[in-house]
């Protein structure tokens, strides 16, 4: 199970280049914004969510700033009915519990059931700012870093223009 602490590690072994910020506890985009974590123009929320059959779900990773509807989520991603996954679905596939997620949680995703959806103007910036699986810190990271890191361990991950 990815942790933190076993999430930095990976991204040492990967050779991956990082900048970490620890800080406390952030729920929420505002919060993440008030701790004055660096590179707030790099900011990314992710949204945990699953079809109405709960057959297909997604971690859907766009720009802080950014709003869109779960429909048009839905209809960029060709997908049934979208709502909000549970807390215990966060908890069992991704090992994440609320105000943590991240796409570094679908490491902990051992059934690869969880599509990681990441928005394309996140990786037109060409960094994001995302949790290592814990929500008392902050990764920048490259984004195409970040997204071989999860194919590499068998995540699907589709960019899409939200």
């Amino acid at each position: 199970m990815f942790g933190k602490a076993e999430t930095m590690a990976l991204l040492d072994q990967a050779g991956i280049a990082y900048e970490l910020y620890e800080h406390e506890a952030v729920f929420t985009v505002e919060q993440a914004n008030a701790a004055g974590i660096p590179h707030p123009e790099l900011g990314a929320k992710n949204l945990f969510l699953r079809d109405d059959k709960h057959r297909a779900y997604y971690l859907v990773c766009l720009p802080d700033e950014k709003d869109v509807s779960l429909r048009e989520v839905q209809g960029r991603l060709g997908s049934r009915r979208l709502s909000f996954a549970s807390d215990k679905d966060l908890r069992s596939m991704l090992g994440l519990v609320p105000g943590s997620v991240t796409p570094l949680g679908a490491l902990n995703d051992v059934e690869h059931r969880v599509e990681v959806v990441i928005d394309q103007e996140l990786v037109d910036a060409g960094h994001v700012t995302v949790h290592p699986c814990d929500n008392t810190a902050t990764v920048l990271l490259a984004t195409a870093d970040l997204i071989a890191l999860l194919r590499e361990h068998g995540c699907t991950v589709r960019v899409v223009d939200l």
